[in-house]
């Protein structure tokens, strides 16, 4: 019986690959590079050696590499990571590929190469290879160093923008025009549906792991972790995106779980075998005709992608604040032509839109580039020396004082800075969240009611379901209480007409969104819709009605967002306290005999709401007053103890016109200083919830523990995340660990009455059990 063909050539694909990475190991080179050449061994191009046949069903598994390719390095990525990269690698990764993509564009043009080889070449070039670049730092022992983890930093950001870059070509080669508004658009609603995608992803899939992971095995697992996997890539595919954006999405939603690195390792054979499959099939498609015929074109591209890369690289990281030494170093290192590469080759040759002949030389510079960079990387030095040389000494002494570690930047600059970059998340956040609601309403949501009842009770019903959705998030997107916010309207009053106007654009961009359902279901005057819309705008964002859901949503969100931190620091045993001390501080101020608070009662000061402070402690000559209620006044003299972060500290100091004396103290330093006599010491303790007291699943304004214990809750944790300073919406429940603080006696009574609930809780247990 004559085996398929399939299996015939999965055996020589198979068999070649495995002795030639031996030989490639063995003469320490990238296996990438062993991958490629063992294609081109049984591909039609070399027929002194066994030759694949079944090329429809290659070309089918390498797709399917490049998925598992795209979903593993979604697994070694995470939001968490992405924000902590800061701003060099950003600004280089920008910076290098938007530079590398403009050279090899007009180099295409000076070869003569059409508009579409001309756009697939500088997007091939730009990006570099992540697993050569890693080898060669690993095998100098260097990778530890500065430059080194910067490089890393930016092939990260690179990757992200490599998946975006894949999603633009798709759009321009299947509509063979590269238009600006269609272009504009797909990646405006990429994004859109991106952000709700991990919203909906990071709140749900750590939610569904936990539950089940106990009763999963590794194989299980792998299943389960390659379905999310496919099912992202349809979803993907049905909106109209390409497999590689679904697949790294669902990598990079598993990553963020405390599972991710046992799913690394249980798919990491699949992975190594569909992706070894891919590069065979790279190698396949290496014509050594081409190449001998294009050989003065592959050292010119080469060349071009070399030094443009070193050029665009190195600006990338000197606009960034990094010195010359550092940046010329990194350029150097982000040589090599990458994997997504050969990705990109793949696409273009796919679509139809790039010729073939770019195959074999794009191929043949990733090879050169590969080899070269571990000598490129060692005479960097001399490179940087040679450069040092030959600047103008004024050019040098600009560029050492912009790279300068020792600049510094105006303090009002960073609170618009930090502000600035708060306003935009939000709108970005909420606003996607709101706008996808409100198109897949009118788009998805109306044509399927539409089947079951009327045309007006499905508009109807459309319209509340997304009237409810922007309802929950409006307030948050508002961001009423925002420390930045009040800390530029307390500096200056003028910043707050600039302060205004960007309050009053968020209210114009919910109306708008609130406007859609309205106009296309609704044949009314669009005055009439811009009244009422504005109008539910306003009330629901002053409203508290909506709080404690969205802070339920939050709560989760952040918790399974930060779940592998969290569940790092459980390890390590720093779940208790660490958090508390280090992130709140607390001072004391004398209330001078003309301030315009004196004699006003606490509850109408709002100093918590609007501030974001605690009054903790009122002391008036001899007389003490720990955790001062509502109706509580200052009076002349009065040395006042507030609690709060440090921003709303600095805030605070602002609001009652005082000079800070002393830099604050952490709340642990003021525990410890012994300011309060024993008769009236705050105390701070932390209380696990075990469900049966009289405070659960009510919010904090409802002041049950601030009315019979006075105390006040300073914080919790909520499977294990941390929240400071809760919003008074927040709902406590069984399991959270609260922390609170009131005098010594109070304190006392509420931790004695929750071990008292405690024991008799383990008691009735045992009794049931007996």
């Amino acid at each position: 019986m004559t085996p398929p063909n399939m299996i015939t050539d999965l055996a020589v694909m198979l068999l070649t690959a495995g002795f030639v990475t031996i030989l490639f190991k063995k003469i320490n080179q990238p296996l990438i590079l062993g991958y490629i050449l063992a294609g081109f061994l049984i591909s039609p191009y070399f027929p002194l050696f066994f030759n694949v046949e079944d090329m429809t069903s290659i070309h089918l598994w390498s797709e399917i590499g490049v998925i598992i390719l795209m979903f593993y390095i979604g697994l070694e990525f995470n939001l968490l990571k992405l924000a902590q990269m800061g701003g060099t690698a950003v600004t280089s990764a920008l910076v290098k590929i938007l530079g590398v993509i403009l050279t090899g564009f007009f180099v295409g043009q000076l070869l003569g190469f059409s508009t579409f080889n001309c756009i697939f070449l500088g997007c091939m070039l730009s990006i570099s290879s992540t697993a050569v670049i890693q080898k060669s730092f690993e095998e100098m022992g260097i990778k530890n160093e500065k430059y080194a983890q910067l490089v890393m930093g930016t092939l990260i950001i690179e990757d992200i923008l490599a998946i975006f870059m894949l999603v633009i070509l798709s759009t321009i080669s299947v509509s063979q025009n590269v238009s600006g508004p269609e272009l504009v658009i797909n990646l405006s609603m990429m994004l859109c549906y991106l952000v709700v995608w991990l919203i909906l992803g990071i709140y749900t899939l750590p939610v569904f792991l936990n539950k089940v992971i106990d009763l999963m095995t590794d194989e299980m697992l792998l299943i389960l972790s390659l379905g999310v996997c496919f099912g992202m890539v349809l979803i993907a595919n049905f909106l109209g995106f390409s497999s590689e954006l679904g697949a790294f999405l669902a990598g990079s939603l598993l990553a963020g779980t405390m599972h991710a690195e046992r799913i690394e390792h249980i798919t990491k054979g699949v992975k190594d075998m569909f992706v070894s499959i891919f590069f065979l099939s790279v190698g396949m498609m290496v014509d050594p005709a081409a190449i001998a015929s294009y050989a003065p074109m592959i050292i010119l591209i080469t060349i071009v992608a070399v030094i443009s890369k070193l050029i665009f690289a190195t600006m990338g990281m000197v606009l960034s604040g990094q010195t010359m030494h550092t940046a010329i170093k990194s350029g150097f290192s982000l040589a090599p032509i990458g994997e997504f590469s050969f990705i990109i080759a793949s696409l273009g040759v796919s679509l139809g839109v790039m010729d073939a002949h770019l195959y074999p030389i794009i191929v043949s510079a990733a090879v050169i580039t590969t080899f070269l960079t571990p000598f490129l990387i060692k005479n960097s030095d001399r490179s940087i020396a040679f450069v040092y040389n030959r600047l103008p000494e004024a050019l040098v002494t600009k560029l050492n004082q912009y790279t300068s570690s020792d600049q510094t930047e105006d303090a009002a600059d960073q609170d618009w800075n930090a502000y600035i970059r708060r306003y935009i998340s939000r709108i970005g956040i909420y606003g996607i969240i709101m706008l996808v609601a409100s198109i897949s309403g009118i788009k998805w949501l109306q044509p399927f009611l539409l089947e079951t009842m009327g045309e007006f009770p499905s508009e109807l019903l459309t319209t509340a379901g997304i009237f409810l959705i922007i309802a929950i998030f409006i307030r948050p997107m508002m961001d009423p209480h925002n420390n930045h916010y009040t800390c530029l309207w307390l500096k200056k009053k003028s910043n707050h007409l600039p302060l205004m106007v960007m309050t009053f654009l968020k209210l114009v961009l919910v109306s708008s969104i609130a406007i859609m359902p309205l106009y296309v279901f609704f044949d009314l005057p669009l005055w009439v819709l811009v009244i009422i819309c504005s109008v539910y705008v306003l009330i629901m964002a002053k409203s508290e009605f909506f709080c404690v859901p969205y802070l339920t949503l939050e709560t989760t969100f952040l918790r399974n967002l930060n779940e592998r931190i969290i569940e790092n620091a459980s390890k390590e045993g720093n779940t208790q306290h660490a958090w508390l001390n280090e992130e709140l501080y607390i001072i004391s101020v004398r209330a001078p005999e003309d301030a315009d608070y004196l004699g006003v009662p606490l509850a109408s000061l709002q100093w918590g709401k609007r501030f974001n402070v605690y009054v903790v402690k009122i002391k008036h000559g001899e007389k003490q007053i720990i955790l001062p209620g509502p109706k509580v006044m200052i009076q002349p003299r009065d040395k006042v103890y507030v609690l709060g972060d440090l921003k709303a500290i600095e805030n605070f100091y602002r609001l009652v016109n005082i000079e800070p004396p002393h830099p604050p103290r952490t709340l642990k330093e003021f525990m410890d200083s012994g300011y309060a006599d024993s008769s009236n010491a705050l105390a701070i303790c932390a209380i696990q919830v075990t469900g049966t007291e009289a405070y659960v699943n009510k919010p904090l304004r409802a002041g049950i523990i601030r009315s019979k214990w006075h105390c006040a809750v300073l914080g919790l944790q909520k499977d294990g995340y941390p929240i400071i300073m809760p919003d008074s919406n927040t709902v406590i429940r069984k399991n959270d660990l609260i922390w609170v603080m009131g005098s010594n006696t109070y304190v006392g009574a509420l931790v004695a009455e929750s071990s008292l609930q405690n024991a008799f809780e383990e008691a009735m247990e045992h009794t049931k059990k007996l």
